[in-house]
């Protein structure tokens, strides 16, 4: 069991820092949110290492966080690609003064990502910090802080480029279809519930004991 406990400690620390480092150097909106991914399956880690009830149900907690947080900024990413063909962080100058609305989409799953209170991604990731520290991995969740910050800096860097940041040819605005519009729609609200809705992570939690028992 140690061994295994081991393993899952390197390969958390791996994914976090690898996925984060290489994030941390793309332009390419699509390449920075799979790297962003990378990182995010090293915090699940943190949750199975422990291999509590509190654990389990911090990882299926976060999980749902996770799937509405990066679908939402993955379907902005791809609305924008599909309508304008650009990709990379510097066309998003300036995207709020002519697309506000995908602008606060994207700024949401962004914070949702990067853990800012009170979306539901803080709430997610405090949840994984505190059932690695009741196992005693201090040193864990430490490093995994410090990589919380390395990626609360790149994700800034998009919400910068798309608010404060200006560009003499932004994309210009332009309506997605519906079923796009819809999906995001689901997106925000997903992320908010599983923020705001705090009883759904104790159903989980309840949940979470018949795999533990």
């Amino acid at each position: 069991m140690q061994v295994w406990e081991n393993i899952i400690y390197v390969i958390a620390l791996a994914t976090m820092f690898i996925g984060n480092l290489f994030a941390l150097r793309q332009q390419n909106m699509k390449r920075f949110l799979a790297f962003s991914s990378i990182a995010q399956a090293g915090f699940i880690l943190l949750g199975l290492i422990t291999g509590t009830q509190l654990g389990t149900a911090t990882v299926v907690y976060f999980v749902l966080v996770y799937i509405f947080s990066n679908l939402a900024a993955f379907g902005v990413v791809q609305a924008i690609a599909l309508q304008t063909g650009k990709e990379n962080r510097d066309d998003y100058n300036g995207l709020y003064r002519t697309n506000p609305n995908l602008s606060l989409v994207m700024m949401l799953a962004l914070f949702s990502l990067a853990g800012i209170p009170p979306v539901a991604g803080f709430f997610g990731k405090f949840f994984l910090f505190a059932a690695a520290a009741s196992k005693g991995y201090y040193l864990l969740v430490f490093l995994a802080v410090v990589n919380v910050t390395i990626s609360l800096y790149y994700y800034l860097l998009v919400v910068r480029a798309m608010f404060i940041r200006k560009s003499e040819n932004p994309i210009p605005f332009f309506k997605s279809k519906i079923y796009m519009r819809l999906g995001l729609l689901i997106t925000v609200l997903g992320i908010l519930v599983l923020g705001l809705y705090s009883p759904l992570y104790d159903y989980i939690f309840e949940l979470s004991s018949i795999f533990n028992k």
